[in-house]
């Protein structure tokens, strides 16, 4: 697995900030009539004019699967009257040694606070592709009923596979490139102030692809079908009912509350999935705000089984990546249950206004533990992996958050860039 060790060779600190503060100079605010915007998903439909901020910014990435990416992007972000972002669009050119240049453009819709519309275009020289729609609507019904739609169409290049269980070694590291079309539907009904039942849908067709990292083994050198279901691809469509409880002032960018939810998924052949198998999932989250939430405690306890014969490896419980253990790449730890608990300490260093947009600006020292195992009862303490890390945060409140998170696993260092908290 590649590390962040060449990354820093390669990359001068002192340099990455230069070229961040000259680009940020090159930024603007500016102020256009609504009858002069070419399109009609900008600003806030109620508002004659239009505040749009434009803020050029490279692209450094890396990740432990795809290695690193550099490049540059230009954020457009249109405000309403109260000087919230509404609308944001981000077109970006990127170089990775392995994929080539990607092009990509991402923009997400906020029409009200009760509405909101993401999608994400990006197709690369080289076998990566990715096109991603999010739907999420909470105004019916007295805003009891919410609905949430995603859509999407990738291959990954990139991906890759260890083994199953927890000692899965380094040295069985193989790849491949999953190529997927799928959705995930779901429609929840509030209960009262706090709880929600929700019932969804998700469909899954995945095939398995020769891998773009030519000097490593193809998944399919060392592994055989009846070692790994799903190698020769697979089809999940497995309906879902889940139960939520949930105090938080924010949905995406919460401050104080807690969260907790338990799911029950069934993947079934009648409904032309690969078989019969199900999911269960439990997970709470607790945010807890000092200083007039300067400094936030967060935390997140989860598990995760599968249960059923010849569950694909890509349907199993699976740990590694941004959102999970993130000392790891993603998918890095397979197995039929994972138990998983982050902690983390969002610290906001400062408050800073660029163009007219506020931004909270964090630091997030954290530890993540989790481990993959055949059953919970079967766990001892060598299945478990210890990741700590910092993560760094750029908030628009109430909804855009930009991170960077660094962990350190056994593997080596992991560093991970993208948008959202990862829990």
């Amino acid at each position: 697995m590649q590390t962040i060790y060449p990354i820093v060779r390669a990359i001068r600190p002192v340099r990455i900030i230069l070229c961040a503060t000259l680009l940020l100079l090159v930024g603007c605010t500016s102020y256009i009539p609504r009858e002069n915007s070419y399109l009609p998903l900008i600003g806030h439909p109620g508002d004659d004019t239009i505040k749009l901020v434009t803020v050029p910014l490279p692209v450094i990435a890396s990740s432990p699967n795809e290695g690193v990416t550099t490049g540059a992007l230009t954020a457009f972000l249109a405000h309403n009257r109260r000087d919230e972002v509404t609308t944001l669009l981000a077109p970006q050119v990127t170089y990775n040694n392995t994929f080539g240049v990607t092009a990509s453009l991402y923009g997400a819709y906020y029409p009200s606070s009760d509405r909101n519309i993401e999608f994400n275009l990006s197709h690369s020289d080289r076998v990566n592709h990715d096109y991603e729609l999010r739907i999420r609507d909470t105004s019916l019904l007295g805003r009891k009923l919410e609905l949430n739609g995603f859509f999407f169409k990738l291959m990954d290049g990139s991906s890759r596979f260890f083994g199953f269980n927890a000692k899965s070694p380094q040295q069985m590291e193989t790849n491949y490139a999953n190529d997927e079309l799928g959705y995930n539907v779901s429609a929840g009904y509030q209960l009262g102030r706090h709880f929600q039942v929700s019932i969804g849908d998700r469909y899954r067709d995945v095939g398995i692809r020769p891998g773009a990292f030519v000097g490593l083994p193809d998944i399919n050198d060392k592994f055989s079908s009846a070692a790994v279901p799903g190698i020769d691809g697979f089809t999940t469509h497995a309906l879902r009912v889940l139960v939520s409880y949930s105090t938080l002032d924010n949905r995406d960018t919460p401050t104080y509350g807690g969260y907790a939810r338990i799911s029950f998924e069934p993947t079934l052949k009648a409904l032309g999935g690969a078989g019969d198998y199900r999911h269960y999932e439990v997970e709470a989250k607790g945010y807890i705000p000092l200083g007039n939430a300067k400094y936030i405690s967060v935390f997140r306890l989860m598990y995760n089984q599968t249960l059923g014969a010849d569950v694909p490896f890509l349907e199993q419980s699976i740990l590694g990546g941004e959102s999970t253990l993130r000392g790891y790449g993603r998918n890095r730890f397979i197995d039929s249950s994972f138990l998983l608990c982050n902690i983390e300490e969002r610290i906001r260093l400062f408050r800073w206004e660029v163009f007219g947009v506020t931004a909270d600006w964090e630091v997030a020292p954290f530890i993540d533990v989790g481990g993959v195992m055949e059953s919970l009862n079967k766990a001892t303490g060598s299945n478990f992996e210890l990741n700590p890390g910092i993560g760094f945060r750029a908030i628009v409140r109430p909804n855009i958050i930009g991170r960077v998170d660094l962990g350190i696993g056994k593997d080596g260092p992991a560093v991970f860039v993208g948008l959202g908290y990862p829990f």
